[in-house]
């Protein structure tokens, strides 16, 4: 499976083009989105853009995703919305999570969010693919170069469960890749310079990840 993963197009008409761009020049069977799609106000044309790919996209909403997004990419014929949702194609398993609080140099999914990872690790196992808007702490979570940014909790439900891919966003300076343990972090944010990242993925061979 040829999977495109993208994260934090804040509805920007540039960003949306790149995509389009490259789902027709690398030919990826899905689209992955790993949170902030729109940019808190006006989601439905952003969102109908995104229906529209030629082939089938994942997402979860971040944190400038107002909670009224996941009622709208519920309704989308082309879009799964995978948060707390596990949904299995060609026998990977993907998991979602959607949110993102961003409170200063540590994110979290929620205020209150022991009760959302509570949900999530069950749904987790070492061939899971997790998508989540922040990135784990201490990986690809450097904010302005300098403070780390990322989700405590998270990391903590990374190193228990091992899932063999998290794919996040959210801090648009470290784009790239990390590993924990056995498990790949790809920070695919395209919110400065990135341009995603196209990952091969089976049940049979090792994981391949290029940075766009």
């Amino acid at each position: 499976m040829r999977i495109y993963a993208v994260a934090d197009l804040h509805g920007r008409t540039d960003r949306i083009a790149l995509i389009k761009e490259k789902v027709s020049g690398l030919k990826p069977d899905i689209v992955v989105i790993a949170g902030d799609i729109t940019n808190y106000s006006n989601p439905g044309p952003v969102i109908s853009q995104i229906n529209e790919l030629p082939i089938p996209v994942m997402a979860i909403r971040g944190n400038t995703d107002r909670p009224k997004v996941e009622g709208i990419l519920k309704q989308c014929s082309n879009i799964t919305a995978l948060h707390l949702n596990e949904i299995t194609v060609d026998g990977i398993p993907f998991v979602g999570v959607s949110g993102t609080i961003p409170i200063p140099f540590s994110s979290r999914l929620r205020l209150r969010e022991r009760r959302f990872h509570e949900q999530l690790e069950p749904l987790l196992n070492r061939q899971s693919v997790l998508i989540v808007h922040p990135p784990p702490w201490g990986s690809l979570d450097e904010a302005f170069g300098r403070f780390h940014a990322g989700c405590r909790r998270l990391l903590k439900t990374i190193t228990r469960r091992q899932p063999r891919l998290v794919i996040c966003g959210h801090i648009h300076e470290r784009p790239g890749l990390a590993s924990i343990g056995e498990t790949l972090i790809v920070n695919c944010s395209i919110g400065r310079m990135g341009k995603g990242a196209l990952i091969e993925l089976d049940t049979a061979h090792p994981l391949e990840v290029q940075m766009i």
